[in-house]
């Protein structure tokens, strides 16, 4: 005897066709984290710790959430990518190229950015104590309320870049440079070392924060602003 055929309402069959469809998306965009380094690799939320990645193209690459923790990506290309979240405790990322790169809320705890070109990278809201930028090409990127604490930016360009509401406690911007006005909009500046830097042409910045800050005849002030009398810093920091 024939079987009779079930009908499938219409609202069903598109619910299901559309859950079909999102499950095959899924699929397609699921990590892998046994993949070689490539451009647009998706190694979401993958454990790459003490892993030697030194010259290797992870342009465009899904790196959200990755541990990157004492890894070596020296002079790699990182264009594009998108690091948020990621771990890169005491990771090297020294000469390596991350125009555009996403930064966002990574850990990156005495980490090494020296001499990396990272023209328009975003690291809002990123952790990154005591990490050295020493040569780095920051323009225009976007440090808004980083935690820069202790941080070198000795011979860095940072034309342009925005530090809007960063904790700049103890950094060292001497010997910096920079061709646009940074934003220093309420910054944390405490023993913030800006000896011999011209800041004329900075914004955002108010008279406390100067006060905090460790300067000398050199450093150059907006013309509202009044250079201290006695700068607070009369000691070498380590």
């Amino acid at each position: 005897m024939p079987r009779k055929k079930t009908k499938i309402p219409a609202g069903l069959a598109v619910a299901i066709a559309a859950c079909a469809g999102l499950a095959s998306q899924v699929a397609i965009a699921a990590p892998d984290c046994h993949a070689a380094a490539r451009p647009g690799v998706n190694w979401h939320e993958c454990d790459k710790k003490l892993v030697i990645l030194e010259g290797k193209d992870l342009s465009g690459a899904n790196l959200f959430g990755v541990d990157f923790t004492s890894t070596d990506l020296r002079n790699s290309n990182l264009l594009a990518a998108n690091l948020e979240k990621a771990t890169l405790v005491r990771a090297s990322l020294a000469g390596s190229t991350a125009k555009g790169a996403r930064f966002d809320r990574i850990e990156a705890y005495r980490t090494d950015f020296s001499g990396m070109d990272a023209q328009g990278a975003v690291f809002a809201s990123a952790e990154m104590q005591r990490s050295n930028f020493q040569d780095a090409n920051l323009a225009n990127v976007d440090f808004t309320k980083a935690e820069l604490g202790r941080a070198q930016f000795h011979d860095a360009d940072i034309s342009g870049t925005r530090f809007s509401s960063a904790n700049l406690a103890r950094a060292d911007f001497r010997g910096a440079t920079f061709t646009a006005p940074i934003d220093f909009d309420r910054a944390f500046f405490f023993l913030t070392r800006i000896e011999g830097v011209d800041l004329s042409n900075s914004t955002g910045l108010s008279q406390w924060q100067v006060d905090m800050a460790c300067g000398d005849a050199r450093t150059g002030l907006p013309t509202e602003l009044k250079r201290p009398e006695n700068w607070p810093c009369r000691f070498q920091q380590e």
